[in-house]
């Protein structure tokens, strides 16, 4: 007999849900994780995709994921549609897509900069289905820019614990008309494990890996960045610090070592790595190889298992996708202190709990916390300067000196590789307990209930809104700058 998920619901009973994001076929981190969203709470919604891609040659297709999505979770009767997109879609194609759908509730993922034209028509979307947001925000001020966004929402899933402080702050008394909830990203622990010489296959495939990026000539300590080459991920600050990390340590030792960048050299958004790196390494000791191309899940894995500490040192970071990865595959982790990547370091408060963003410390990246998992290795901004753009106007840039950066990869490497696995280990058991709900079984838990919460107490938006016309209050901080 068929064995059904805890809390199946047949497909005619199931709320049909919406979901407006990238193409959960694709790999990008918000593919990735609505995708694994989508696949584990099949059981318990019907899901239509609005898939989002730059010129998507699928454009104006219906595709059923209905089938693959069966095979996937071992049941018979899931409902997953996806329409392909060029970018985040238009009322016209929201309207057709409810028109035929008929969804029960419509939820957002990604940037509210690419709602906008959404949030201007939900008070049409409201009167009949709720809308809710999985929502993040890379950091202070608490962006009072973003009040009419929030406001436009029902339910605000936040990804991190600085972010559900930011939705709560930004709303003021009209947080409590929302249902604000933490749910952070989940890595799904059967993609990305730890692998041993005694998974044959895997670990022979992981070797041929390794022998086609390095060579022969096998490093000893690696260090690994996945993630875009855009600014705001401060690639060139990691590889000045890799530079100095082995200019500290010695040539000879220097040479056993090695930074390992799944990226783009060349980005529009970035800069040339190619150049970066020749100006600033000598290839015969400083040795940085790149890898390109996309990777399947399993192969992403096998480079996770090749390396030792996996660095992201981004200036802004609502989370930090590769970091919560590289801890699932057993791997240490090495971090600027500031967004979501403050969570996956779990630093601990006076009381010896795991520190919660509130109005009066609203974040650590003044360090105001030292104390943290041994698994991860703090970096600290030493500069937070107020930038912004017309559409976000203000916002913190905590930028970490590259030199502490290499103090953090030459603490790592001093440690034995005994010691770093250990230490990796203990990062793996945390990332899939029940107190960070960082596995993918735990985000779908969390989306589930704020969902179904959400649903017990929606009450649609009346037909007509009486606004009284007055002079608008003055937009000013509501916590600390310095804390």
């Amino acid at each position: 007999m068929q064995k059904l998920p805890e809390g199946y619901i047949k497909k005619e009973d199931r709320k049909k849900i919406l979901i407006m994001c990238d193409d959960i076929r694709m790999h990008s981190g918000i593919a990735t994780m609505a995708r694994e969203i989508v696949l584990g709470t099949s059981h318990r919604f019907n899901w239509v995709n609005l898939g989002a891609a730059i010129n998507h040659p699928d454009f104006g297709k219906r595709f059923d994921l209905s089938q693959d999505t069966n095979k996937t979770r071992g049941i018979e009767d899931t409902s997953v549609v996806m329409y392909p997109c060029n970018g985040y879609g238009t009322p016209e194609i929201v309207r057709q897509i409810i028109e035929i759908e008929r969804p029960d509730a419509i939820m957002l993922f990604t940037d509210p900069r690419y709602w906008v034209w959404f949030f201007q028509m939900e008070n049409e979307i409201r009167k009949t289905i709720p809308v809710l947001y999985l929502s993040i925000w890379d950091d202070y001020p608490a962006p009072l820019y973003n009040k009419p966004y929030y406001e436009s929402c029902d339910l605000l899933m936040s990804i991190s614990k600085q972010t559900k402080v930011i939705h709560e702050l930004v709303l003021g008394e009209k947080a409590k008309d929302k249902v604000i909830t933490y749910v952070p990203h989940g890595i799904n622990e059967k993609v990305f494990y730890p692998i041993n010489e005694f998974m044959i296959d895997e670990y022979k495939k992981l070797q041929e890996d390794k022998k086609a990026i390095f060579g022969e000539d096998q490093p000893e300590f690696v260090v690994f960045y996945n993630a875009r080459n855009i600014r705001r991920k401060c690639t060139s600050d990691l590889i000045a610090a890799y530079s100095l990390f082995c200019d500290k340590i010695g040539k000879e030792k220097a040479k056993k070592c090695a930074l390992l960048m799944h990226t783009h050299v060349m980005d529009e958004n970035g800069t040339n790595l190619a150049a970066v790196t020749e100006l600033l390494c000598d290839p015969e000791y400083q040795k940085v190889y790149f890898v390109q191309h996309m990777l399947t899940p399993d192969a992403m894995n096998r480079l996770y298992n090749m390396v030792d500490v996996t660095a992201l040192i981004s200036s802004n970071e609502g989370w930090g996708l590769s970091l919560t990865e590289s801890m699932m595959a057993g791997r240490m982790i090495i971090g600027n202190t500031t967004g979501g990547m403050q969570d996956q370091m779990r630093f601990e408060d006076e009381n010896g709990k795991w520190f919660e963003p509130n109005k009066e410390i609203p974040s650590n990246h003044y360090g105001t916390y030292k104390k943290h998992g041994k698994w991860a290795r703090p970096v600290f901004p030493t500069n937070l300067s107020i930038v912004g753009s017309i559409p976000t106007p203000y916002i913190l840039d905590d930028r970490c000196d590259f030199r502490d950066v290499a103090k953090a990869i030459e603490d790592v490497y001093n440690l034995t590789p005994e010691e770093r696995q250990e230490r990796g280990m203990a990062g793996r058991e945390w990332v899939t307990s029940e107190e960070s709900m960082m596995s993918a079984n735990n985000m779908c838990k969390n989306v589930i209930s704020s969902i179904e919460t959400t649903f017990e107490t929606w009450k649609p938006k009346e037909r007509f809104e009486l606004i009284k016309i007055e002079k608008l209050p003055r937009k000013k901080i509501v916590h600390p700058l310095v804390y």
